[in-house]
């Protein structure tokens, strides 16, 4: 093999090599990106150490929908993520009490919860261009019926998660 050749194969490589780490950013900060579920405030839905994919494109093209898990900076924080379920959208009346939760003054149906909520929250309204989160976990979760939460900007939403990957035995995708 001639230096020239052994040059024009090192300059292959070095091109290959960079349009796969070109690519493999792209697709981290723009489509998709892994996140691992910390904490019990998403249980039974996700558990502690869970790998999720997380959808980071989709939200440009459509708003959040009630019932999507997602990916949001926390708003005290934003170095912070926060997983969470949407409850309420822009227009939306939330009220909790009695240990249930009521959208637009029905009382909603939420089979993905283990135990009655505690405590209460007044009736308001989600503001436009913000999105009211609780966690499936009620009674240990930090979410929008606390002041360092409250109505979650769509801005500071970074995707919806999609899948579970790991473990490997709780492959699955979510709603």
């Amino acid at each position: 093999m001639s230096n020239t050749n052994l040059g024009e194969e090192v300059k292959d490589w070095i091109v290959s090599i960079l349009i796969a780490v070109v690519l493999a950013f792209f697709i981290r900060y723009f489509i998709v990106e892994l996140y691992m579920v910390e904490g019990p405030s998403m249980r039974p839905t996700l558990v502690n150490s869970e790998r999720l994919v997380v959808n980071k494109f989709i939200y440009r093209f459509k708003a959040p929908e009630k019932g999507d898990v997602l990916v949001f900076r926390y708003p005290k924080d934003p170095s912070r993520d926060f997983i969470k379920r949407v409850i309420a959208v822009a227009g939306d009346t939330i009220e909790i009490k009695d240990g249930r939760v009521f959208l637009n003054g029905q009382l909603l149906n939420e089979t993905y919860i283990l135990e009655k909520t505690r405590g209460s929250y007044p009736l308001a309204t989600v503001p436009a261009g913000h999105v009211f989160v609780m966690g499936d976990n009620r009674n240990n979760s930090e979410d929008s019926r606390f002041r360092d939460v409250g109505f979650v900007p769509l801005e500071m939403i970074k995707g919806k998660a999609v899948m579970i990957f790991w473990p490997i035995d709780q492959l699955k995708t979510l709603p």
